[in-house]
């Protein structure tokens, strides 16, 4: 049976993939205040090489798809793995290849959005973690 998850709840779910996989520098942005905003949430994340960014996009769906029975609405990317995105519609996932999330910085262009930055855990901090 399909449960309603929040989308702050889908970001945890989402973070804990993320985390399994040991992505790195990810942050959520809480787009919710921002005017002409597609999503709620994005959360974004880089990893080391393209084997490494299809696994975190597969973690991430098994597990959402684990807890909520929820699959992405929208997939892309997987082919050359450079940034796949995963379309939850409340919540939209970007797992970059680091020279690639360096040059769309989608954290400038959402930069009035509310910013939380995780490392290992789910506990959140307001500065980018080193």
């Amino acid at each position: 049976m399909k449960k309603k998850f929040s989308s702050e709840a889908l970001c945890d779910l989402i973070i804990n993939g993320i985390q399994e996989k040991k992505g790195f520098d990810i942050v959520k942005l809480d787009l919710r205040k921002v005017p002409g905003a597609i999503t709620d949430f994005f959360v974004i994340c880089s990893g080391g090489s393209d084997t490494q960014i299809g696994a975190i996009a597969d973690s991430v769906d098994e597990e959402v798809f684990k807890s909520s029975q929820e699959l992405p609405w929208h997939k892309e990317g997987f082919s050359n793995r450079e940034w796949i995105l995963l379309d939850y519609v409340n919540v939209v996932v970007h797992i970059f290849r680091k020279d690639r999330r360096e040059f769309y910085d989608l954290e400038s262009l959402w930069g009035d959005a509310d910013f939380s930055y995780y490392g290992d855990t789910l506990v959140p901090s307001k500065v980018p973690l080193q």
